[in-house]
């Protein structure tokens, strides 16, 4: 799974300087931040709606695209914030064998 994040992450990286006449990437880099944020959260939005959708039908055809374009241009954020996907998968490392109710109460000290 990381090697397609590793590759991604590069391309990313390249786009950031690429042409945004010839790269969405570097249109979203162009526009900056808060366009960026937008499709995030746009996308989390229409992962949202998919989510309700495929628990109605058990078609989750459309939940795994749009899971794919959240993850996508949350990573695009990620790279505009010079923060790599390896920082949030320590993350994930690290929380891994914490109960998920230890972990929330440690964050309020």
């Amino acid at each position: 799974m990381s090697d397609i994040l590793d590759a991604l992450h590069e391309t990313l990286e390249r786009r950031k300087a690429a042409d945004p006449e010839k790269s969405y990437v570097a249109q979203l880099h162009r526009k900056g931040i808060n366009q960026i944020l937008k499709k995030v959260g746009e996308e989390c939005a229409e992962t949202i709606v998919a989510a309700k959708d495929a628990a109605v039908t058990g078609s989750t055809r459309d939940l795994v695209n749009e899971t794919a374009d959240l993850w996508f241009h949350t990573l695009v954020m990620l790279s505009h914030l010079g923060v790599s996907h390896r920082d949030v998968l320590a993350e994930l490392e690290r929380r891994f064998d914490l109960s998920g109710l230890a972990e929330k109460a440690s964050r309020k000290s």
